[in-house]
């Protein structure tokens, strides 16, 4: 019950490939939770925190409202007593119009194509966050690449938290049908959220097994690690035409267990008079866990090296990619943490509707 799937234990335990015993811990402790669910149901507080899809067409459905709502300390408790969120805990806010809205709505910027991209927005940006997904647009045209949005659902990883293995299935295997389609166009699948990236790499291949699956975890990337290939090939525009400053970037562990190093702060690097200090500290509250009242005093302990640390680099600002990461750090030091493709819009100076 205490793991929260950081991965990170994978990429230190003695025991995994090319030992001959290759335990995966990480995915031994979903086993656990599936077998748990399987003999004796998934509960109603996994279902509920599981269902992104759901609660993100609710909650946007009825924004600002919803918004409002969940600031209510009557509202808080009921939430709490019923579906097991903690009272204190920050969650996000909900926007009337969703990324897919906006992006079907938008008129795209004309230019000839370097390259094509299919963007997975993620459950975070399509419901909590558009102006992430606004702002990877932007640089992905900025640098001549063609953004696509094909359907997608949840990446499935809140449903395994809970046990929920046939609802996680259905949405891969959605997912898997329609992005192996739009890598056969031509696209390479780009990610901004670290455990979305890390389930269409490494869980779908396994979880769902086909060559479609085995196609889909071979073309995607982080957000951050696409742009930083397109550094690689000298094709990216480092027209950037103000500094960030001090920036504190915190590395999900998502990232880390990806072992791709740190694209994120790579890129920042790249900005004139940019300063990155990198936090590899853990946020603890990845997935659902760190939402439940159970773990919440001790979410924010996991948490306190990851403040002090931010406390200590005295930032211009802070940046994650993470967006329940950036819940945590809000909750604990106050400050506010962008995704890191807004440090990169502001450096162009690119103007976001």
């Amino acid at each position: 019950d205490l793991c929260y799937q950081c991965k990170l234990c994978y990429n230190h335990c003695p025991y995994t490939p090319p030992h001959h015993w290759q335990v995966d811990f990480p995915r031994l402790m979903l086993r656990a939770r599936a077998a748990a669910a399987r003999a004796g149901g998934v509960k109603l507080q996994d279902r509920f925190l599981g269902n992104t899809e759901l609660v993100g067409k609710l909650g946007s459905l009825t924004a600002p409202l919803s918004n409002w709502m969940s600031k209510l300390p009557a509202h808080r408790t009921f939430m709490e007593a019923v579906a097991g969120i903690h009272r204190k805990r920050n969650l996000p806010a909900f926007h009337r119009e969703t990324f897919s809205k906006w992006f079907d709505r938008r008129k795209p910027a004309r230019f000839e194509p370097q390259a094509r991209v299919a963007l997975f927005a993620t459950c975070s940006v399509e419901y909590n966050d558009p102006a992430t997904g606004k702002a990877a647009v932007a640089v992905l045209e900025r640098n001549r690449v063609k953004v696509i949005l094909p359907g997608q659902r949840c990446c499935g990883m809140p449903h395994l938290d809970g046990g929920a293995m046939k609802e996680a299935r259905t949405r891969i295997a959605d997912n898997v049908r329609t992005l192996s389609a739009a890598v056969r166009q031509g696209c390479e699948i780009v990610v901004p959220g670290p455990t979305c990236s890390y389930m269409l790499k490494r869980e779908y291949p396994w979880l769902d097994g086909s060559d479609e699956a085995r196609l889909v975890a071979a073309h995607t990337h982080d957000l951050f690690e696409y742009l930083m290939r397109l550094h690689a090939g000298g094709r990216l525009d480092t027209g950037f035409r103000k500094s960030p400053g001090r920036v504190a970037y915190h590395l999900p562990c998502h990232l880390k267990a990806q072992n791709m190093g740190t694209k994120s702060a790579e890129f920042l690097r790249l900005i004139p008079g940019a300063h990155v200090e990198v936090v590899e500290r853990c946020s603890g509250v990845d997935g659902t866990w760190g939402l439940k009242k159970e773990y919440y005093d001790l979410s924010l302990k996991v948490a306190e090296p990851l403040f002090q640390e931010i406390h200590a680099a005295r930032p211009d600002s802070v940046a994650t990619d993470c967006p329940l990461a950036a819940l945590q750090i809000v909750q604990g030091t106050g400050r506010i943490a962008r995704h890191p493709i807004h440090v990169v819009a502001d450096a162009y100076g690119l103007e976001i509707e």
